[in-house]
Formats: C-alpha cells, sequence, structure tokens
C-alpha cells in the first residue's frame, strides 16, 4: 500500500508554534539563557545580553561597569551562577528590568526554581505589565510543581493577553513536555478551568494535545469534544478530531469529519491533505488524486502535493504521468533529489539499471540519499558488480556511519552472494566484538555458521537471541528446524517450533519447519497437511523438495514427480530440489 507521511498538527502545534525551546535564548521570550551565549566557550562564543546603554551616571560608576563585564564573562563561560548573581546585584543598583529579565533567564537555564523566582520578583516589580516575565513566572511554577502559584500566575497571563493565550500555552507546554511534566501541566489547567470562565476552549484544546502526548487517547478525544462544544469552527481542533479518528483506525469517521470540516473552511488546505491521506490508507486513490488536484489548484507552488500525486500515479501504474510531474520537479532544486530518487524508482522497475543509476547519483538530499545509494548497491548486486559495489558501499559507510549496522549485514550479504561465507563470518563475527548482543548481527551470523556447518556457533547464537527475545519466532523456527538434522534431538526440536507455529500459525517458513519435524516424528498425515499448506503459500523450492520427500514415503511416487517436475520448472537449480532429484530420482 502506497505510504505517504500524515500531517502531524500535535507537533506542528505543540512546536512549530513556540517561540523558544529550552536550550536557545532571544532577549523578549521566554527560554533559557542560551540565546545570551549561542555558541559554547570552546567556540570562543560572543556575549549576547541585550541590554540597554548605561546612562552617563551609571557608565561611570565603576561598581556597576564591574558587576557588568562580571555577568557577561561569567554568561560566556557558562557560569550561571555566578552571572545570575551579578545580574541580580545590578538590579538592585540600576533601575532597568533588562538586568532583572537576564538573571531570570539564567535562573532558568540553571532550573533553580528559587532563584527564578526572585529574579521574576524583581522584574515584575519594575515591569508589572510585561507579559513575557508573566510566562516566566508561570513556566517557574509549573517546573516547580507549584500549582497554586501556576494557575495564579496563568490567570494573570489570561488577563493581560487574552488573544495571546493559546500561543502562551502552547509555548509553555512544549517546553514542559519536553522534561516530561505534561500529567502536571494537564492536571494545572484542569484546575485553573474550574476556576475562569473565559478562554475555556484554548485550555480544553491545549489538554487534548497534552493527552495525546501522554497517548491518552480517549482523554484527548473527550478535551476536544468539549472544545469543539463551545467552539465548534475552530479549525485547529477540528483536525485534531480528524487525527483521532485515524489514530483511531476509525477511517470512516474520519472522513465524514472532513468532509464536514472541508464545507465550514474550504481555504484551509489540511483538512484536503488529511483525507487525501486517509483515502490511501483506504485505497481510494482515485479519490486522493482528485483531492491533490485540487489542492494544487488552491496551491500551485506546494511540492509536496505533486510528489503525493506522483506516488499515487504509480500506486495506479500510471508511471508515464508520475514521470511527467516528477520530471518538472526535478527541474527545481528543493525538490530535485526526490523527485530523481522516484524517477530512479521508475526506471528500475522497467529494468532499466543504467538509466536508474544514473538518477540514483543525482540524489544529493541526506533524505533520500541513502536510500538511493541502497538501492543502486541492489541494482548492481544482482549485476554480479561487485567491484563497483565495494567502491559505493566504502563511501556510504564513511557519509552515513550511523547506519554500520545496516552497511555490515548488506556486506555479508554481498560476501554470500560471491559463495564467500568465511568471509561473511568474518565480519559478522568482528562486528559482535563491538556490538555483542545485537539480534540481526547474531541472527545472520547463525544461518552462515550452518551454512559453513558451524552449527555450534549457530546453536549459540540463536539461544543467545532466545534469552533476550524469548518470543522471537523467527529465531524459535531456526533452531528448532536445524536440531531436526540430529536424530537424538528431535523432541528438542518440538519444543522450539511448538512455540513458533503457536506465535506465527500461517508463516509458510514456519509451517514447513513444523511439517518437517512431523515427518521426522513418523506422522505423515500431519506433515502433508502443513506441508502443502505452506506451499500454498509460498512456492519454495526447500517446501517443495520436502513436500515431494514425504509423498515418496507414503508411496504416492507419481504425486511427488509430479510436483518436483513443478517446482523445478519454478526454480531450476534450486539446491534442496536438486538434493532430492539426486537422492530419489537417478
Amino acid at each position: 500500500m502506497l505510504k505517504l507521511p500524515f500531517l502531524s498538527f500535535v507537533s506542528v502545534i505543540l512546536l512549530g508554534s513556540c517561540a523558544v525551546e529550552p536550550e536557545k535564548i532571544e532577549p523578549t521570550e521566554i527560554t533559557t539563557p542560551e540565546s545570551v551565549s549561542s555558541k559554547s566557550p570552546k567556540e570562543g562564543a560572543a556575549i549576547k545580553s541585550d541590554l540597554p546603554a548605561l546612562e552617563k551616571k551609571t557608565a561611570i560608576d565603576p561598581d556597576v561597569m564591574y558587576l557588568l563585564l562580571a555577568a557577561e564573562l561569567a554568561t560566556q563561560r557558562q557560569e550561571y551562577n555566578l552571572a545570575y548573581e551579578a545580574y541580580m546585584e545590578l538590579t538592585k543598583r540600576v533601575k532597568d528590568p533588562k538586568f532583572a529579565e537576564q538573571a531570570a533567564k539564567l535562573a532558568l537555564q540553571i532550573k533553580d526554581t528559587h532563584k527564578t523566582s526572585d529574579a521574576v520578583s524583581a522584574w515584575m516589580n519594575q515591569e508589572p505589565k510585561n507579559v513575557t516575565a508573566k510566562k516566566v513566572a508561570a513556566l517557574n511554577a509549573l517546573r516547580g510543581n507549584d500549582k497554586k502559584i501556576a494557575v495564579k500566575e496563568l490567570n494573570a497571563l489570561l488577563t493581560a493577553e487574552p488573544e495571546n493565550f493559546e500561543n502562551a500555552l502552547l509555548e509553555l507546554s512544549s517546553i514542559l513536555q519536553k522534561e516530561g511534566k505534561e500529567k502536571f501541566v494537564y492536571d494545572t489547567l484542569e484546575t485553573l478551568s474550574a476556576k475562569t470562565a473565559s478562554n475555556k476552549p484554548v485550555i480544553y484544546f491545549v489538554q487534548s494535545l497534552l493527552s495525546m502526548q501522554m497517548k491518552n487517547y480517549g482523554q484527548a478525544e473527550k478535551k476536544i469534544e468539549q472544545t469543539l462544544a463551545l467552539q465548534p469552527d475552530w479549525e485547529h481542533p477540528l483536525v485534531i478530531q480528524a487525527q483521532l479518528a485515524v489514530m483511531a483506525n476509525d477511517l470512516s469517521r474520519a472522513k465524514t469529519l472532513l468532509n464536514s470540516a472541508i464545507l465550514k473552511h474550504p481555504n484551509n488546505p489540511a483538512f484536503k491533505k488529511l483525507l487525501a491521506q486517509t483515502l490511501i490508507k483506504t485505497t481510494e486513490y482515485e479519490a486522493a488524486a482528485e483531492l491533490y488536484q485540487t489542492l494544487l489548484t488552491q496551491s500551485p507552488k506546494d511540492g509536496e502535493n505533486y510528489i503525493a500525486l506522483a506516488l499515487i500515479n504509480l500506486q495506479l501504474n500510471r508511471d508515464a504521468n508520475a514521470e511527467t510531474i516528477l520530471n518538472t520537479l526535478a527541474e527545481q532544486q528543493e525538490w530535485a533529489s526526490q523527485a530523481n530518487f522516484y524517477l530512479g524508482k521508475i526506471e528500475e522497475k522497467r529494468n532499466n539499471v543504467t538509466a536508474a543509476i544514473a538518477l540514483f547519483d543525482k540524489v544529493t538530499d541526506n533524505g533520500f540519499e541513502l536510500d538511493a545509494g541502497v538501492s543502486t548497491i541492489n541494482l548492481l548486486a544482482k549485476e554480479r558488480k561487485y567491484a563497483d559495489i565495494d567502491l559505493r558501499l566504502d563511501k556510504l559507510v564513511k557519509k552515513f556511519p550511523a547506519q554500520k549496522l545496516r552497511f555490515v549485514l548488506m556486506q555479508a550479504s554481498l560476501y554470500n552472494q560471491q559463495n564467500q561465507a568465511e568471509k561473511a563470518f568474518s565480519l559478522l563475527s568482528e562486528t559482535l566484538l563491538q556490538l555483542p548482543d545485537e539480534k540481526d548481527l547474531l541472527y545472520t551470523r547463525a544461518l552462515v555458521a550452518e551454512h559453513l556447518g558451524k552449527l555450534d556457533v549457530l546453536e549459540s547464537d540463536l539461544k543467545k537471541i532466545l534469552v533476550k527475545y524469548p518470543n522471537d519466532a523467527e529465531a524459535l523456527n531456526a533452531l528448532g528446524y536445524t536440531l531436526l538434522s540430529d536424530t537424538k534431538r528431535y523432541h528438542e526440536a518440538e519444543k522450539y517450533l511448538q512455540r513458533a507455529i503457536k506465535l506465527q500459525p500461517t508463516e509458510p517458513a514456519i509451517m514447513d519447519s513444523f511439517g518437517w519435524l512431523q515427518f521426522k516424528l513418523g506422522n505423515y498425515s500431519q506433515s502433508t497437511k502443513y506441508l502443502q499448506s505452506a506451499y500454498e503459500k509460498q512456492n519454495s523450492g526447500e517446501i517443495a523438495a520436502h513436500l515431494c520427500e514425504v509423498l515418496w514415503a507414503m508411496n504416492k511416487k507419481e504425486e511427488a514427480q509430479k510436483l518436483f517436475d513443478e517446482a523445478l520448472k519454478i526454480s531450476p537449480e534450486d539446491e534442496d530440489l536438486l538434493d532430492f532429484k539426486k537422492r530419489f530420482l537417478e
């Protein structure tokens, strides 16, 4: 199914509308004092204090000048406690609120609620109507778990600027949710809503967002309903309500809500985008394409809509339409990498390897460069151009060091394709010295070990996985199947395979192993049942060879021969089928 990223209005509203973050300061916004020194001392950052020019009388006061220099130097060195003390002393000596403001921000940085409270009090004494000071006071009370003071300060903020109360709440919530205080903020707003008659929709709305952050979706739904009961046409809550329906997989309700919202707000593209994405989830691609066409008329320069429409065309196998859209986007620098990536995928689909690789090589945007590089390596692997692969893989490793595990597994797979299992085993073993508990490394080495006949390593690696992941059906199946090679360990194998089949009863590989177990135990009827079901789900040469052997043992040789002939046509080089032929047909 086509996958497109859903609109993340929670993050857009909670983070995008916030003026600040805890590690970044701006002089007139609530944040921490990091903006006073926007770079670390090691980088030789300049002081950004935004302090007023001193009057002549103050400027020639040596004590004041000394305190000012000491405060700024301490801030530059990130000695915030010393800087705070200096600014507080300046607050007493010079009647200017900027010194108290700087002290308050420094106190926020070191998360000292008492110092913040003192600084804010000094600030508000000099500038009682300053909204930023009120925000800092509210933030400090919330951070300090002082609900009574927090309610008081939030109410003061609401009274001072009711029209900006939504932004203020979102800003404070954004800062505090990063500190894991969503529940306390929610409870404080619950108390505030009981004490005020104004702006209740805003309070309920922010509570719904906080509930979503806490993954309490039922509570979020309740608060959205309370919001819309008081303000039924408010756009942001309508979006969140639809998103909640999507998250609950109630896609029918989501579509109803979004269609209703579009009627109320025909010029808001958010509703149409979310509806289009919901239609994609329900595989209604034609309807989604129509909506994106409407969005393009409404916002002809929105590249995201063109990309989405191109992907829908690809899903509908209208590659030529998608290609036309993507070629236009490829001429725009902002969208070139993304467009070339999907154009490369179209050429890959057409088996035009050279053309596909040329397009992937044009992808330079980090969001797609890794996938383009991996796609190129997969294409070269099909062509068996291993020397070229090695060069490209080296470049990818250097550019994306965080993807080391993925590249190691890829390199091991490439060694296996070249019948260099010992190289693969050595690479995986070396990497396991650095990452001894990495499940994918252990599982892959176990498979390579089986190929090399190192069954003790296979068993050890799989059992190590099962210690940490006892319900890993893949590891249970691999271990159980391997133990079937030892006639003395059938019942031990049965223990693992019983757990695997219980966890994934319809997985063909597990059904095959379980059917093979039944054959080894002499239960031919049960064996045939599982193996036939597995083969119907997956026309694997290995499953076919197992089923052929069981049928042969049951003296159904003609049936076995017929199945073998059919399977060999599909997989003429399959090792298991060729082994059956050698043992029974020659």
